[in-house]
């Protein structure tokens, strides 16, 4: 299968910095550079195709200068950070950022506003692009959120969707906490988990306090989500007001990412864990899982892919696809291997290999 595109962009957050790596050969060859802020932990990276020219956005965490944001609009040739952190939390508030987990910029129809999803578990949003951001205060004043606990990583908002057809409607997913949604611009939020089970809790199927692993929204039809849990593997046709099981048919139903085809209806991707217990691919090997009836059925794609031993587990924001009409399949290990599949996760091979542990990766065609 071909595309009409020639290149292609791919950005790698690491615990020691940012590697990116350019195909101008319709992914079949990479050329890789880095690391960009060296020694500095990138959690989210976001690639903004809203400008003429695409904007680059890190989260980088220098253990040092603390947590900031990063911008550069040439590609990841040269970065500008702010003087003064982008997003820090207000006096009044009397807690310290930790860390920017994830960034997500909004609609075309907002072309300025970015989201900052953070630790603890709050979001910020910009309107200039990513260069400062104000905390949205009623998710952070809701009442739930004395009670949001901290995941085994960490307390934090890692998961923004915004709705592509309302600016208004926006859906957030943390650690722990599950899953909030707002429909007035931020005004007010309610949870949305009904269906998601806690089994860790002692009422199973509560209102919230899920630890919610990560959401993708299906780009052919946005009220339809899928859901990576705390083991359960789920679906959503009503735009998260309920929850399915779509588990059946996978060697396990823990895992961490969960990630949507660009536009082909019902096609997610998914790398499964043994258990939260026994953080290795299920059966030592390095699996993909596809599913392309939304959930209902999978395929276990490894063509390419290691089958011997193999412990690397994949993290939240560390498996992505890009937006070519013959869509790539990207994602990274903690071993630090990227591997890529420029025919939708048929076959696989190496970008690169042996770099520091993988923390998220992003594509796009530019």
């Amino acid at each position: 299968m071909e595309t009409d595109h020639a290149g292609a962009l791919l950005a790698v957050g690491t615990e020691k910095g940012l590697f990116l790596a350019t195909s101008a050969d319709d992914r079949r060859g990479w050329q890789v550079s880095g690391p960009h802020f060296p020694m500095t932990a990138v959690y989210a990276v976001a690639i903004d195709r809203r400008p003429a020219v695409p904007r680059l956005l890190a989260s980088v965490a220098s253990s040092h200068y603390g947590p900031s944001v990063a911008t550069s609009d040439d590609l990841g040739r040269t970065w500008s950070e702010p003087e003064q952190p982008p997003v820090a939390f207000p006096a009044d508030t009397e807690t310290p950022l930790e860390r920017v987990w994830q960034l997500a910029p909004a609609s075309a129809a907002e072309p300025g506003v970015v989201y900052a999803g953070t630790q603890p578990s709050a979001l910020f949003r910009s309107t200039d692009g990513g260069v400062s951001f104000d905390l949205v205060r009623p998710l952070w004043e809701h009442p739930h959120r004395p009670d949001w606990d901290a995941g085994y990583g960490g307390q934090a908002i890692h998961t923004i969707l915004p709705d592509p057809r309302d600016p208004a409607t926006v859906l957030v997913a943390m650690s722990t906490g599950g899953v909030y949604r707002t429909a007035d611009g931020g005004a007010s939020w309610a949870p949305g988990n009904t269906g998601i089970r806690a089994y860790f809790l002692p009422n199973e199927w509560p209102e919230f306090g899920q630890c919610v692993h990560k959401v993708a929204r299906d780009p052919a039809d946005p009220d339809r989500l899928y859901l990576q849990n705390h083991h359960g593997v789920y679906r959503s046709d009503d735009a998260g007001a309920t929850w399915t099981s779509i588990a059946d048919g996978l060697p396990s139903d823990f895992g961490f990412p969960i990630v949507a085809h660009p536009h082909r209806p019902g096609v997610i991707y998914t790398f499964p864990l043994a258990a939260d217990e026994r953080r290795f691919p299920v059966d030592e090997r390095c699996r993909i899982y596809r599913s392309a009836d939304a959930g209902g059925s999978w395929q276990a794609l490894t063509d390419g892919l290691p089958q011997h031993p193999y412990y690397p587990a994949v993290l939240r924001d560390a498996l992505t696809v890009d937006d070519a009409p013959v869509a790539g399949v990207y994602f990274g290990t903690r071993s630090g291997d990227v591997y890529a599949s420029r025919d939708e996760g048929d076959t696989w091979r190496a970008v690169v290999t042996g770099l520091p542990d993988v923390l998220c990766v992003r594509a796009a065609v530019v």
